[in-house]
């Protein structure tokens, strides 16, 4: 691709804009990159970060893994932003929780719940969000037993009372 700026020179920069929710992407090349301020972030344009990188840390390269479900490489993974598929998780776990983590919140998908699902936090599941097992009659019925053990009438009552309402409720919707 050619410079869109000058027009002569093969284009190596790309700039992508976002104006009033527009994204505008222009290749220019690096001498008209450099005139219109864009300069390099690690100096010399002519440094690859790979050799940068190399000589900071003394260790050879890794081989490149590859997932034996796709074939895709971590590295298409970083630049696509997808993964190849669910043999990936797999193969890449370590690297990928991380990133996972920094754009989601969270490794642990959750899904959605239904409105009207009554939920509980459990800080002994790390505050994971997890349906009750009990629903609300269930509940207040244990709590009528419990109160009539008690002899607590005057509570007994009242439950006895909300519990009958709210079969009422479920006969009519």
């Amino acid at each position: 691709m050619i410079c869109q700026h000058c027009g002569k020179n093969p284009a190596t920069t790309r700039i992508k804009r976002i104006v009033n929710g527009q994204l505008s992407e222009t290749a220019i090349c690096s001498d008209c990159a450099r005139k219109m301020g864009y300069g390099p972030l690690l100096g010399d344009w002519s440094l690859p970060l790979g050799s940068l990188l190399g000589g900071l840390m003394e260790e050879e390269a890794e081989p490149e893994i590859r997932c034996k479900g796709c074939g895709i490489t971590f590295e298409e993974i970083t630049r696509t932003g997808r993964v190849g598929c669910a043999q990936c998780y797999q193969t890449f776990g370590q690297r990928l929780s991380p990133m996972i983590q920094r754009i989601h919140g969270n490794t642990s998908h959750r899904g959605k719940s239904p409105a009207k699902a009554q939920l509980t936090l459990q800080p002994q599941t790390g505050m994971r969000v997890v349906p009750q097992k009990t629903s609300l009659l269930e509940e207040k019925e244990k709590q009528l037993r419990q109160a009539v053990e008690e002899q607590n009438f005057e509570l007994a009552v009242v439950l006895r009372d909300e519990i009958k309402a709210m079969k009422e409720g479920k006969n009519h919707e």
